[in-house]
């Protein structure tokens, strides 16, 4: 009896012990919570990581772009050095007339020949008869300053063998065969009238034997027969400024076409003249493989190898025009000169307007070569000075080749050293940027894992742009890269 009701005391008063709210602590949801909210955590630290280690990379990546960059214009600014000092090299090299190559062949084949001067120039044309020229330069041997002003031949500067120079014998011989004998002695007018002045007709339009340079010949035995050619240099500016007269026609004046040795078909030289040059050679950009270097062998253009005296060197047409940029230009134009055949044949790609060489070779146009024997001029271009002596001038120069060849050499070694650096650094990009792309693909597939789990941060916006920075990782890789391959990357993050 006692202990039945003991059991019915203690069974019930225990469960109506039992407060509903201490229920509560047992309630099964409870254990989930701690679990949810270390799942938050793990994923935000996750993206943290991501987002760190990108923008590592990005630093790397940016670093390494600069660098590359830099190495490229320092090779650019290098290799502009190189480019003036191989034009300032080969400008002396062409001032100096390159005598050794020149001369030194000159001397060795014609070592007993006489020196061609100035005097011995004016004696070959004298020994043209019945020549126009020759009665020109015996007007100006007998009346000597004189001579530019008498009514006739005022208007008359000389002939073109007379008015030029060369450096030495080789170049007299080689410009004077290209030109040929009927232009070295042609005689040179400043103006039309002066040309008129030469021969006139009479109404028939037969010459006047009376007047002109045919009256004057007769007066001092120097009898003018056959046809002279004349250049105007006032008519240079227009298509055919060369005339050929003693022409038995109707017209007063027959206006000739080319004569057979060279082609005169060029207007004067509208460009620059080479700055600080004595002897104010023109500016003609220098001829250009295809690999963009200056041709080996190449010596300078014709035009500028002709050296004038003060003289003519000041000479100005009315269109303000020297003679070199007139008469000299119009007779060789672009002519190049090298130093062997051999070198000159290499050439051939960047020849377009006839090409000499020191051993005779010569090329008049594109396709048109002049073969044989080299042919002896009667009449050749006077040469600067004696045989070769090394002035002052010349030895200075030399020096400053030879100092510029020394600095190229050094700025040589600095291109091979700064070219060694860039690949270095374009290696270390590479392998940076395999390392990013590769990195892009796996937080990528990582950003795919976290929002299918369904984690939920307690600052959704912030977690939520640092996603989007894990994701947009190549946007940014675009917008801090400064070399080239973004777009390799790019395209490789996106198949990643």
């Amino acid at each position: 009896m006692f202990q039945r009701n003991l059991q019915l005391s203690v069974h019930p008063n225990a469960l109506s012990a039992i407060e509903p709210s201490k229920l509560m602590t047992l309630d099964w949801s409870s254990p989930r919570a701690p679990a949810e909210g270390e799942m938050q955590k793990g994923n935000l630290l996750k993206v943290e990581s991501v987002v760190g280690y990108s923008q590592r990379l990005q630093d790397d990546l940016q670093k390494l772009g600069i660098k590359i960059k830099k190495h490229e214009e320092n090779l650019r600014f290098l290799k502009t050095q190189i480019d003036q000092l191989d034009e300032s090299i080969l400008d002396m090299q062409v001032s100096l007339g390159n005598c050794h190559s020149s001369n030194g062949k000159s001397m060795e084949n014609d070592g007993n020949k006489e020196f061609q001067n100035e005097e011995k120039t004016i004696e070959q044309i004298l020994q043209q008869e019945k020549s126009a020229a020759g009665v020109v330069c015996q007007l100006r041997s007998h009346h000597g300053t004189q001579a530019p002003h008498l009514p006739l031949t005022k208007e008359v500067l000389g002939t073109v063998a007379t008015l030029g120079k060369v450096n030495d014998d080789n170049l007299s011989r080689l410009f004077s065969e290209y030109l040929g004998l009927e232009t070295m002695m042609a005689i040179v007018c400043k103006t039309r009238e002066g040309v008129k002045a030469l021969e006139t007709y009479d109404s028939e339009g037969e010459i006047n034997k009376s007047t002109g340079l045919h009256g004057l010949g007769s007066s001092i035995g120097r009898h003018v027969d056959g046809r002279f050619l004349v250049i105007s240099l006032e008519d240079l500016r227009q298509e055919s400024p060369f005339y050929l007269l003693n022409w038995a026609g109707n017209d007063t004046m027959f206006k000739f076409q080319y004569p057979s040795k060279c082609i005169f078909s060029c207007r004067p030289y509208s460009g620059d003249l080479i700055a600080d040059d004595p002897q104010r050679r023109l500016a003609i950009l220098k001829p250009r493989l295809p690999s963009g270097k200056c041709p080996p062998g190449f010596l300078g253009f014709a035009v500028n190898m002709i050296n004038l005296d003060n003289t003519n060197l000041y000479f100005m047409t009315a269109g303000g025009q020297g003679l070199r940029e007139t008469l000299f230009y119009r007779l060789f134009f672009r002519l190049q000169v090298y130093r062997t055949r051999a070198e000159m044949e290499l050439a051939l790609p960047c020849i377009s307007d006839g090409a000499l060489s020191l051993d005779g070779g010569i090329i008049r146009s594109n396709g048109v070569y002049y073969l044989g024997s080299r042919e002896e001029v009667k009449v050749r271009f006077p040469v600067s000075s004696g045989p070769p002596v090394l002035s002052i001038e010349y030895v200075e120069t030399a020096g400053r080749i030879k100092t510029m060849a020394w600095d190229r050499e050094r700025v040589t070694d600095d291109m091979q050293r700064e070219q060694t650096l860039l690949d270095h650094s374009k290696r270390s990009f590479e392998l940076k940027k395999q390392e990013y792309v590769k990195f892009l693909a796996e937080s990528s597939s990582l950003t795919v894992e976290m929002k299918l789990s369904g984690g939920v941060f307690a600052s959704q916006k912030e977690h939520k742009a640092k996603l989007q920075t894990a994701e947009s990782g190549t946007a940014l890789l675009s917008k801090y890269l400064i070399c080239p391959g973004r777009k390799e990357i790019e395209e490789q993050a996106v198949k990643g």
